[in-house]
């Protein structure tokens, strides 16, 4: 697999639903793109996909279509709002949220077809610790964990943040907090979790930002439109584009990790503590 340079990676992910994760992802995947920069966004929730719904977009082929020889990833594509490259899962088709490890492995060895043509990879993944969860996001190179200020989101992610430090040598998280009342609540939310990972795990936890809560958000759900487009200038919307702007900030990384080959070996990679 020929990657002709590095790709940044990120894991979006949460511990559990509802946290507005998905929503964030293609959000964050269209304002990047709009940087001028080639985004991929990946539905990696193989069981219950609903990138594409949430755009009102009609995914003809998904995954399973790469996954049987039928289609390539080319074939699969859909062009989102801004850009954004989307590569629709395969919603209610419970196979696919049992891959075994070869198969994870086979779907990123087809992305060598778009490798040349990106330069963000986001990963968009399940709710929960599943092994398809855990798999994803070990693999990347940033994992992005989305809280929001009620205890099950908090236990959740520090949950899944235990499984991923103690289990899979993930070491760095970087949090946003979703569906704030003010600054200062994202604030205290993230110094709860880091308090909780500084006490009990070997990682190092970094704050990116919180975006507010905003009712326009839930309007523009409702309108199958990404909320950077509907009300660009609300609240939720000017944050997510300030969040977006630090994530492009990051360093690429130029060794092995840099590159879609490391996702394929980290996703081959089997895990005796999980079973995987």
């Amino acid at each position: 697999m020929n990657s002709i340079h590095p790709i940044k990676v990120l894991a979006v992910t949460g511990g559990k639903g509802g946290v507005g994760k998905t929503n964030l992802s293609v959000n964050l995947s269209i304002a990047i793109s709009e940087m001028r920069r080639r985004v991929v966004l990946m539905d990696a929730d193989l069981g219950l996909a609903n990138v594409d719904v949430l755009l009102g977009l009609k995914a003809k082929y998904n995954l399973a279509d790469v996954l049987s020889g039928n289609k390539t990833i080319r074939d699969i594509l859909l062009t989102g709002p801004g850009g954004v490259k989307i590569v629709p899962a395969s919603s209610g088709v419970q196979q696919m949220a049992g891959l075994s490890t070869q198969e994870h492995a086979g779907i990123i060895h087809a992305f060598s077809d778009i490798a040349d043509q990106m330069d963000v990879l986001v990963v968009d993944t399940a709710a929960g610790i599943s092994d398809t969860v855990v798999r994803f996001v070990r693999a990347a190179q940033e994992v992005i964990v989305v809280v929001c200020d009620e205890p099950s989101s908090i236990t959740d992610a520090y949950a899944l943040m235990k499984v991923l430090n103690l289990e899979h040598d993930v070491f760095r998280f970087r949090v946003i907090a979703n569906m704030t009342r003010s600054t200062q609540e994202g604030i205290n939310l993230f110094n709860k979790l880091n308090a909780v990972c500084d006490r009990f795990l070997d990682a190092s936890l970094q704050y990116v930002g919180h975006v507010p809560f905003d009712e326009n958000v839930r309007k523009a759900v409702q309108k199958r439109m990404p909320i950077i487009h509907y009300a660009p200038r609300s609240k939720a919307a000017m944050a997510i584009k300030v969040l977006a702007q630090k994530i492009d900030s990051w360093p690429v990384q130029n060794s092995a990790k840099g590159h879609l080959e490391f996702f394929i070996e980290r996703l081959l990679q089997t895990s005796r503590a999980s079973g995987m």
